[in-house]
């Protein structure tokens, strides 16, 4: 059985850019399995090995529901978990939940908006051209796309779109915003759905909002908390991610002499680019979701006591070298790609599908509109975000 004598604050620090903190490598190569000093709550493991983040992330011994509300959980923000989220249930609850909103969430609506999204993107192109170079890519294309979709799948007025993209940056804080802060921004946003969702059970609309609040499975239905639970978290997921890893990938994409003639020259490579640039960005800013082991659970050698919490870090996984030949390099033709970007087991991302179109269509609409695009500034004056979960560039400057 592996000893853990030391405990390492985590994160590991301030994320730099986009890079991978080497510790990740050094730990998946000699302590897969490590001890942990959260910024709240206390102790915990790490687990950085592809096949030990898979049985974790799928082994319902690893509970997400054990955390909720609980301040003596390990974590990196400084609210513990909420109850009637989707993200902190498990079965048979996270079972009953995620069916019913599958029933609303179907790939045949997703895939059906394909088109509009490049209608979307064509019109942010468009306007982004008309205001001449250089331009910011945030403000110009990664936000207002995947807010847009967001909220007219929800079926949210445009008027009221800015009012939860301020929510959004504070309750994804880790250190930006107090506790108070995120605190009172999640109530606002809660409020502003539950009017929502009063409104839909008033006059039944035919958006994804109004399909939550019809789902039904063998006579049961959502309650109003959990409406408003799901309608926060469709909200946050389905823009925030979305949104940095369009300026993400721009960024990596024009770092780099050759990657985006590639893919100007080869359009037909961009879904599997999309992937790879999932599977390749560190996205996360080092933190992550706890789990409470429910007993005894044994990984890589080491004994995880029952009530111990778990961290996973997919995007140490994403790099392991057992699994991906030349993890840490950039390969816009890889085929083996079992990357974890969107999770995996009981709570993969929901919103995969939708994240992937519309990334692809960036992808495949940016090149064709803007092949000279490059960096307007040099790499070190680019500024990156900071105490948040996810990472992503402040601003991104380009040029054409």
């Amino acid at each position: 059985m592996t000893t853990h004598a030391e405990v390492r604050r985590y994160p590991f620090g301030e994320p730099i850019r986009l890079d991978a903190h080497p510790l990740f490598a050094k730990l998946q190569r000699e302590e897969p399995i490590s001890r942990i000093q959260l910024p709240y709550g206390g102790e915990g493991w790490l687990v950085t090995r592809f096949e030990d983040v898979r049985t974790v992330l799928a082994d319902a011994r690893f509970s997400r529901a054990a955390v909720v509300d609980r301040e003596d959980v390990p974590r990196v923000t400084p609210e513990p978990a909420r109850g009637n989220s989707l993200l902190n249930t498990d079965a048979p609850e996270h079972t009953r939940l995620r069916k019913l909103v599958a029933k609303a969430f179907t790939g045949q609506r997703v895939r059906a908006l394909r088109p509009h999204v490049r209608e979307i993107v064509d019109g942010l192109l468009d306007e982004m051209a008309r205001g001449g170079s250089p331009a910011d890519v945030i403000p110009a294309l990664a936000l207002p796309l995947p807010v847009t979709v967001i909220c007219e799948m929800l079926g949210i007025p445009a008027r009221d779109q800015h009012r939860f993209r301020e929510f959004s940056d504070i309750v994804m804080s880790t250190t930006a915003a107090t506790r108070e802060q995120i605190i009172a921004a999640r109530a606002g946003l809660e409020r502003y759905l539950a009017e929502q969702v009063a409104e839909r059970r008033e006059r039944p609309r035919d958006d994804l909002l109004g399909a939550l609040v019809a789902a039904r499975d063998d006579g049961d239905r959502l309650s109003e908390a959990e409406l408003v639970s799901l309608g926060v978290t469709i909200l946050i997921a389905g823009h925030e991610t979305t949104a940095n890893q369009i300026a993400n990938f721009t960024f990596v994409l024009l770092s780099e002499p050759g990657r985006w003639e590639f893919l100007r020259a080869h359009p037909e490579s961009v879904p599997g680019a999309v992937e790879e640039l999932l599977r390749y960005v560190q996205l996360g800013s080092g933190g992550g979701f706890p789990r409470i082991a429910t007993e005894d659970v044994e990984l890589s050698g080491t004994r995880i006591r029952a009530g111990d919490a778990v961290f996973v870090n997919t995007q140490a996984a994403n790099r392991d070298e057992s699994v991906f030949a030349a993890a840490d390099t950039l390969d816009l033709t890889r085929e083996h790609n079992p990357h974890m970007a969107f999770g995996h087991g009981f709570h993969h991302c929901l919103g995969a599908q939708l994240a992937r179109i519309e990334l692809q269509v960036v992808l495949q609409a940016l090149p064709e509109r803007f092949p000279n695009l490059r960096l307007a500034v040099p790499e070190a004056e680019i500024p990156w975000k900071r105490g948040m979960l996810v990472r992503g560039p402040q601003a991104l400057p380009v040029s054409w």
